[in-house]
C-alpha cells in the first residue's frame, strides 16, 4: 500500500508538466461537477457541503442485478468536506482505498475555468424532498470497466506503457469481489429499517453510524432521512430535520458557525413579540423556573430593607417583573431593590439593544409601583465575572440567581480554569441569603457522542411535542421559534465538541454535587411555591407533570422531566 501510495503521489507531481496530455483525456470529475447542497438551508444558514462520491467496484449482493437510479445511488459512499472557494487548477488527486468488499476510487481534477462543466442537479420539490435540497446525481460513470480503462489510459500517458499499478489493483479487486455472509446480513438489516417508516429508529441508526465512523451507512441513512423529515411536520419530523442538520454539520465541522448564526432575533417591528417571548408564552418552562426562583427569593428576603439581586443571565429581565410587583405589595412597604444584571454583549439580539434597555424597563416599572430601585449593568460573559464587578455593599441582603445559564459555563472537562465551579465558589464567598438554580434536566455535558445524541433525541422530542399542543403547525412564527430558539441548541449539542460545545446540560444530581463541593446547603422550596406552580399549570395542557422530590421541583412533559429548580444557602 505504501508503494502504491508513493507512486500515486508521483502522478500528481507530474501533472503540471504533462498538462496538455492530461487535458485530452478529461476524465471523471471536475471541481464544478461535484453535487452540493446547503447543509443548513432549512435553518437559514447556507453552509455548503461537498459530497464526493466513491464508486464501488462491487455492489452488495442485493444490488448486483439492480439497474435503477435509486439502487445505484445506495452503493455510492458519501464524503463530507467544507467546500473551498474557487481557486486555480490543481493537480490530479487519486485516492485509492482497499476495503473488505469494494475497491473505491475517486479522482478529482480542476481544469481551467472556461472548460468546466456543471453537473449540479435541480432541486426536487416533492413530498419526499420537502427541503428543496437537490437530490444528488453522480457525474461519474457507473461502468467500472470503463473507469479502469480511463485510468489505464491516464497512467500510460503520464507514466509510460510499462506501468503496472492498474495490474496490481485489478488482481486485488478480483480477490476482494466476493461479499461475505456477514455483509449480506448487514445489507439485509439496513434495508429492513426503511419499510417500517420508523423515523426515530432511523435517526438512532444514523447517529450510531456517525459515532462508529461508518460513512457508507451514514450517507445512505442521511439520504433516507431527508425524505422523511420536515420542519412543518409532526414533532418527530421537525426535530428530525434539525438533528439531521446537526449530523451533517458535525461531519462538515460547521456546527459552531451554525450555532452562532441561529440567534433568537427580535423582529424589526415593535408590534411583534420576540421569538423567545412567544416560546415563553406557549410553554410553561420559563415561567415555572422564574416563579419558583422568585418564590424562594421572596421567602429568603422577608423583612429585609435593602435587597441586592445578582442575575447571571438577565436576558430581557422578564423574571423580575413579578418579584418587584410582589415586593411592592409587601406589608410594611417595599424594600430598596438593587439588581445587577450580567449578560454578555452578544446577547443584545434578545433585547434589541444593550443592558441599559433592561434597566430602563425595570426602573419604569418600579417607579410606577413606588419601589426604590437601582440597576447595575454587567455586560460581560459570566465566566469573566470577578468580585469587583458585582459591587457588593454592606447592609444589603444578597440573592443570586442562576436561571438556565450555568450549563453554558465550561467545566473541568473543557478547561483547567473550570469556570463552572469557580463561579459557584465566588458566589459562596459572598455569603448570600439564597441562591436559586433553574436548569434543564438533561445529561449532555460529558457524555460521549452517541449517548449524547440519544439524550438529545429524548429530551427535545418531549419539548417539540409540548409545543405542538400550544402552537398550531400553521402558525406563521412557529418555525421561526423552533429554528432560532431550539434548533441552535440541538445543532450545538450534536455537532460541536470541546470549547465550541456550549450547551452542556447536567441533571440535578450532578448540580447538587457541585453546589455541595462549593460549600452550599440545599434549602427546600416552600409549599407556597408548589401551590403557585400548580395554579400556573392549570392554564396549560394536562400532559405537563409537576413533581416535588428531595426539596426540588421538576416540571416535565408526560413521563420526561425537562426543567428542575431548587434553592441553596
Amino acid at each position: 500500500m505504501m508503494e502504491k501510495g508513493s507512486r500515486l503521489e508521483s502522478v500528481g507531481e507530474r501533472y503540471n508538466s504533462r498538462c496538455i496530455e492530461l487535458r485530452r483525456i478529461r476524465i471523471i470529475l471536475n471541481k464544478e461537477a461535484l453535487p452540493c447542497f446547503p447543509c443548513a438551508g432549512l435553518l437559514g444558514t447556507a453552509t455548503s457541503i461537498r459530497l464526493k462520491f466513491q464508486l464501488a467496484s462491487a455492489d452488495y449482493p442485493s444490488m448486483q442485478s439492480s439497474q435503477n437510479h435509486e439502487d445505484l445511488g445506495v452503493s455510492q459512499k458519501l464524503y463530507y468536506q467544507p467546500m473551498p472557494g474557487p481557486g486555480p487548477p490543481i493537480a490530479c488527486r487519486q485516492i485509492i482505498r482497499f476495503q473488505t468488499t469494494a475497491f473505491h476510487l475517486m479522482a478529482a481534477v480542476s481544469p481551467p475555468q472556461q472548460d468546466s462543466q456543471s453537473c449540479h442537479s435541480e432541486p426536487h420539490h416533492s413530498p419526499d424532498n420537502i427541503h428543496g435540497s437537490p437530490i444528488s446525481v453522480s457525474c461519474i460513470t457507473s461502468d467500472v470497466d470503463d473507469l479502469r480503462y480511463k485510468l489505464r489510459e491516464l497512467e500510460t500517458v503520464m507514466l509510460g506503457p510499462n506501468s503496472d499499478i492498474m495490474d496490481s489493483l485489478d488482481s486485488t479487486i478480483q480477490n476482494e469481489n466476493s461479499p461475505s455472509s456477514s455483509e449480506t446480513e448487514w445489507w439485509k438489516q439496513k434495508r429492513e429499517v426503511i419499510p417500517r417508516g420508523d423515523l426515530k429508529q432511523l435517526l438512532i441508526a444514523c447517529g450510531k453510524a456517525v459515532s462508529d465512523g461508518d460513512s457508507l451507512t451514514t450517507g445512505w441513512l442521511m439520504g433516507e432521512l431527508r425524505k422523511m423529515v420536515s420542519v412543518s411536520g409532526d414533532p418527530i419530523q421537525r426535530l428530525g430535520a434539525y438533528m439531521l442538520e446537526g449530523l451533517v454539520a458535525k461531519l462538515a465541522l460547521t456546527g459552531s458557525s451554525i450555532y452562532k448564526a441561529l440567534r433568537c432575533k427580535e423582529p424589526l417591528s415593535s408590534e411583534l413579540l420576540s421569538y423567545m417571548h412567544i416560546l415563553y408564552e406557549v410553554c410553561p418552562y420559563f415561567k415555572f423556573g422564574y416563579m419558583s426562583a422568585n418564590g424562594a427569593i421572596a421567602e429568603a428576603l422577608k423583612g429585609e430593607d435593602r435587597v441586592h439581586i445578582i442575575d447571571f443571565q438577565i436576558a430581557q429581565g422578564t423574571q423580575w417583573i413579578t418579584l418587584i410587583q410582589a415586593l411592592a405589595a409587601r406589608r410594611g412597604g417595599p424594600p430598596h431593590i438593587r439588581i445587577t444584571g450580567i449578560d454578555d454583549s452578544t446577547s443584545a439580539y434578545a433585547r434589541d439593544g444593550g443592558l441599559y434597555i433592561v434597566g430602563q424597563r425595570l426602573r419604569r416599572l418600579a417607579e410606577s409601583l413606588k419601589v426604590p430601585f437601582e440597576f447595575h449593568a454587567g455586560p460581560m460573559f459570566a465566566c469573566e465575572v470577578k468580585l469587583e464587578n458585582l459591587e457588593i455593599r454592606p447592609g444589603e441582603a444578597l440573592a443570586v440567581n442562576f436561571a438556565l445559564m450555568l450549563h453554558h459555563m465550561p467545566d473541568e472537562s473543557v478547561s483547567t480554569d473550570n469556570h463552572r465551579d469557580r463561579l459557584l465558589r465566588l458566589v459562596k464567598s459572598l455569603s448570600p441569603k439564597v441562591v436559586t438554580l433553574v436548569e434543564q434536566e438533561s445529561n449532555t455535558n460529558t457524555a460521549a457522542f452517541f449517548p449524547r445524541f440519544l439524550e438529545t433525541l429524548s429530551y427535545y422530542t418531549a419539548v417539540f411535542e409540548s409545543i405542538d399542543v400550544s402552537l398550531p403547525r400553521d402558525h406563521k412564527e412557529r418555525i421561526n421559534v423552533e429554528q432560532h430558539c431550539l434548533a441552535r441548541e440541538v445543532v450545538n449539542i450534536i455537532a460541536c465538541e470541546g470549547a465550541e460545545r456550549v450547551e452542556r446540560h447536567e441533571v440535578l444530581g450532578k448540580w447538587r454535587s457541585r453546589f455541595r463541593m462549593a460549600g452550599f446547603t440545599q434549602h427546600p422550596l416552600s409549599s407556597v411555591v408548589n401551590t403557585t406552580i400548580k395554579n400556573l399549570l392549570e392554564e396549560y395542557s394536562d400532559e405537563y407533570r409537576l413533581e416535588e422530590r428531595d426539596g426540588a421541583l421538576y416540571l416535565g412533559w408526560r413521563s420526561r422531566a425537562l426543567v428542575a429548580t431548587c434553592a441553596w444557602r
